[in-house]
Parts: C-alpha cells; sequence; structure tokens
C-alpha cells in the first residue's frame, strides 16, 4: 500500500492527517475516503469514475436474472420451426400450407373432429422465418421483463392460459384457414405487463409496453392473413391473468388464487373451444 512521505491531510477532510494514498490516482486520502479495490486501495472519485455508465449496468442487471421458462418457449418454437422446414422446406417462406402446418394447425373443422391437441400445437408453428423471428423476439422481451417478477411456474401458466385463449379466439372469429403462431400467447403477455403497469399507477400507453402493444393491434385489423381472433383471445385471456399475477404487494391475493386463475382461463378457452367447433 503506497504512503505518503510525510504526514499531509486528506484531500476531502482537509483537518484530517492522513498517511496513505490511492493507488490510482495517488491523492493522499484518510481511511474514510479509500475504498478496498482488487489492487490495493482507491480514493472514492476513483471509484465513481470507474463505475460502468448506467446503461450498461441496466444491462448486466438484466443478463444476471434468469427466465428457464422462457428460453425453453424460444428453444421448443425454433425446434419445431426447424423441424418443419426440413419435412418441408417450403415452410422456410411461409407462403404455403405445409403438411406439418396442416397437422398441427387450427380449425374449427379440426376440433370439431376431435383433434384438441391443435389448440395447443398451433401455439407453436409458424409460417415463415419472418412470422417466426418477430414472435420469438417479442417472446424474449417480454420474457425476460415479466418471468423474473413472477416467478417460473406464475409465467408457465400465464403463457399457457393466454395460448389457449388465443385459440379460443380463433375457433370463435376465424373461421376459415389454418391459423398457427406464438402471438396469441405473446397477446397475452403485452396485455398482463399493460395490466401489471395500470395497477401500479402508470399508464401503460406512455410506455414502450403500451405503445408497443397498440400498433400490434393496428396491424392485425389492416394486414391481410392476421388472426384477428387469436391476437384478441390472447390479449383478454392475458389481462385477465395478469390481474391476479401482478397484483401490487398491499393487494396480491394467497398464491393458490394467482395458480387458479391461468388454470380457469385455460380451462374456460379449452370449454369455449370446444363448444364452437
Amino acid at each position: 500500500m503506497p504512503e505518503a512521505t510525510s504526514a499531509s491531510v486528506c484531500y476531502r477532510h482537509p483537518d484530517r492527517e492522513a498517511w496513505r494514498r490511492c493507488t490510482r490516482c495517488g491523492k493522499v486520502a484518510c481511511n474514510d475516503c479509500l475504498v478496498q479495490a482488487a489492487v490495493g486501495s482507491q480514493c472514492v472519485d476513483c471509484v465513481r469514475a470507474n463505475r460502468a455508465p448506467r446503461s450498461q449496468q441496466v444491462a448486466a442487471w438484466n443478463a444476471r436474472r434468469s427466465f428457464p421458462v422462457t428460453q425453453l418457449l424460444v428453444a421448443i418454437n425454433v425446434g419445431v420451426f426447424l423441424f418443419l422446414i426440413l419435412a418441408d422446406s417450403g415452410a422456410l417462406g411461409g407462403s404455403q400450407v405445409t403438411q406439418g402446418t396442416f397437422d398441427l394447425g387450427l380449425n374449427r373443422v379440426f376440433i370439431a373432429r376431435g383433434e384438441y391437441w391443435r389448440l395447443v400445437t398451433s401455439g407453436f408453428i409458424h409460417f415463415g422465418l419472418i412470422h417466426l423471428g418477430f414472435n420469438m423476439f417479442a417472446l424474449w422481451s417480454l420474457g425476460q421483463l415479466l418471468e423474473p417478477i413472477t416467478g417460473r411456474v406464475e409465467f408457465a401458466l400465464l403463457y399457457a392460459a393466454s395460448l389457449l385463449s388465443g385459440s379460443a379466439g380463433v375457433m370463435l372469429l376465424d373461421k376459415n384457414g389454418i391459423t398457427g403462431g406464438a402471438s396469441g400467447a405473446v397477446f397475452g403477455l403485452f396485455a398482463a405487463a399493460a395490466v401489471a403497469l395500470r395497477q401500479r399507477g402508470i399508464n401503460p400507453f406512455r410506455t414502450s409496453i403500451g405503445t408497443v402493444l397498440l400498433l400490434n393491434l393496428l396491424l392485425t385489423f389492416t394486414v391481410p392473413g392476421i388472426s384477428i381472433g387469436g391476437h384478441l383471445g390472447g390479449l383478454i385471456g392475458g389481462a385477465i391473468c395478469g390481474i391476479v399475477v401482478f397484483a401490487p404487494a398491499q393487494r396480491r391475493p394467497p398464491a393458490a388464487v394467482v395458480y387458479l386463475v391461468p388454470v380457469l382461463v385455460g380451462l374456460a378457452s379449452v370449454g369455449i373451444s370446444v363448444a364452437v367447433a
């Protein structure tokens, strides 16, 4: 530890004698103004100067948070897409319904025949790389934001309920064609995030969450070929779940209720889908 050659005063406290120096800048400082560093001690000014910018600190904090359910969901979606491409390269462009998307996609006719698994499998198929890319980017962004807050089980239930409510919306409003994609579940996550902001006194439409949600709703009603029912169904299911999953601490219901509501939303969505088939 470098020392001052003779008694001096601390650069921050002129009334104190000091014998030690900052190992980085060499300023004489008292013990209260020196912070233990990897090598030696540094003055508080050098410690402050060495701190990363706020944006980098936030990025590092986000990187340390765990969101395994989100990662697993993205991996499943990408894996299914790769499987469909290997079966038929036409799935890459998304301009045609391949045998794979036909076998896993959603339509009233299939549910009427008792092929209820399509209510789930349709949420993991995508029509082309662009379709997959947009949905996975949104899922990854929302998942790393929401999952560390809710916990893994609550987030998984929220996603499942949103997916199934999106399928129910398809059954109610989309009568033609084969429907698929994670966008119903993603809309549910957007709605849950917006509800969480609203419950904390924040206007979601003054944040990026609300802005992106409004933009996607605009695209839903103006771009041909987008599932209106899937998006609106996921939106409603996610909003209902978000009321309890993201309830503020002072109004948070018992854990059993937090788990039960998404389950009930999912079951009700399946019931609606079967009833209208």
